[in-house]
């Protein structure tokens, strides 16, 4: 069974002593999970937060990574200095990313290499626009954006998938839970033809479009959401420990991982 994973994205939000009092309000809160659980900080908070962080449960992940080990990249952050400071996993290819800073298929491609010659977890991010769902276009956006974002990696099941509905982010309006699980299964089914069969039945799947302590449950409950990349819920201790607590009327988790 694959281990459910609940990250919290906080974007940009929080001073590197704001991060700090909030993973500390959130250690106790978390410390007995059974799903993985991450937080994907600001690249300024990352030294504080690692310091805060350390003994717990808690995973620290950054929000982005330069394609580059090192160069005349000002501004950017290479892998290796993200692992010099206990970064474990990488967002790569948000959705913000894409509309805001440019970001391509190509350079999502890169930037997932990238972390895995690092040996850091890539929480590979693709989902389509309201646009694009209602002309029909989800599954060949999706189609090329697995085709192209993951082109030439050995070992699929490494990375993380998060699908964001750019529709669903931010806007209060979320896929219903079955809507959800039928686009991972069809992402989970992709992946398998696209690359490895045996992989894809590994490879973690998020939902990434508003989840949130009212509706984790009904999203956790579906076979294929594997978990999910939290936005504006991960910015409250309580809000995101109920979302990693999905499973306190016995929802989906295995025994085994307990």
């Amino acid at each position: 069974m694959r281990k459910p994973i609940i990250a919290g994205n906080w974007k940009m939000n929080n001073t590197a002593q704001q991060g700090v009092t909030l993973v500390k309000e959130l250690k106790p809160l978390v410390s007995n999970a059974a799903c993985e659980v991450v937080v994907c900080v600001p690249a300024i908070d990352i030294p504080a937060v690692a310091e805060a962080l350390k003994g717990s449960n808690i995973a620290l992940g950054a929000q982005n990574v330069h394609f580059a080990e090192k160069g005349a990249y000002t501004g950017e952050i290479s892998a290796e200095m993200l692992k010099d400071y206990g970064v474990k996993y990488v967002i790569i290819g948000h959705s913000e990313r894409r509309q805001y800073f440019g970001e391509t298929d190509e350079t999502v491609n890169l930037r997932t290499h990238a972390a895995l010659n690092a040996g850091l977890i890539p929480i590979l991010c693709i989902g389509e626009t309201l646009a694009e769902r209602e002309t029909g276009k989800t599954e060949e956006v999706l189609d090329r954006q697995i085709e192209q974002g993951m082109k030439g990696i050995d070992d699929i099941s490494k990375i993380v998938i998060a699908y964001e509905p750019v529709w669903a982010i931010g806007t209060g309006k979320t896929a219903t839970a079955q809507q959800a699980n039928e686009t991972i299964g069809y992402i989970r089914k992709k992946v398998a033809q696209t690359f490895c069969p045996k992989c894809a039945e590994k490879v973690r799947i998020q939902y990434g479009g508003s989840m949130n302590a009212g509706n984790c449950k009904q999203l956790m409950a579906m076979e294929e959401i594997d978990g999910g990349l939290i936005g504006g819920a991960s910015l409250k201790s309580a809000d995101f420990s109920a979302i990693v607590h999905y499973d306190a009327q016995g929802l989906k988790l295995d025994k085994d991982l307990l």
